[in-house]
């Protein structure tokens, strides 16, 4: 098996199918995919933390507060203070960002359909469950530890 082959394809595809994405939901609702993404976890997770979209995305925490203070001012959503920890705070969709969410979501499942209908359900369902498996396995980092 050729490992960097299948790093290519791999990423290759994930950048292909990004940029149309991304392309169809700018166009049609002037929503960017880094923003539809974290907006689909926030309507997800109960009591959502910048730390929780970081862990869902994986990104960095830093770039999920980034990330929640455009979708904030775009008024899509909004922080609330966690009344357990007055340092924290939850997000929450507003209404116009349960709205777009909602119309952004047809779009983007119209976006994916085609970039799959070559390959079978069983096939595509197999790739799926391989893709969870490899990343819930994921090694250890190792850059900067030291033995």
């Amino acid at each position: 098996m050729d490992l960097h082959r299948l790093f290519d394809d791999v990423i290759r595809f994930e950048m292909e199918i990004w940029e149309a994405v991304d392309r169809r939901l700018r166009a049609e609702h002037s929503l960017p995919l880094s923003w539809f993404e974290p907006m689909r976890a926030i309507a997800r997770i109960e009591n959502c933390r910048a730390s929780d979209i970081a862990t869902e995305l994986s990104i960095t925490e830093g770039g999920t507060s980034k990330l929640v203070a455009r979708i904030e001012a775009a008024g899509y959503c909004e922080r609330t203070p966690n009344p357990d920890d007055r340092r924290a705070s939850f997000i929450t969709l507003t209404p116009a960002g349960e709205d777009m969410l909602t119309i952004a979501t047809q779009t983007f499942g119209r976006e994916l359909e085609p970039w799959f209908q070559s390959v079978s359900a069983d096939d595509l369902q197999h790739f799926a469950t391989t893709l969870a498996t490899l990343r819930v396995r994921k090694p250890i980092p190792t850059t900067g530890v030291t033995p």
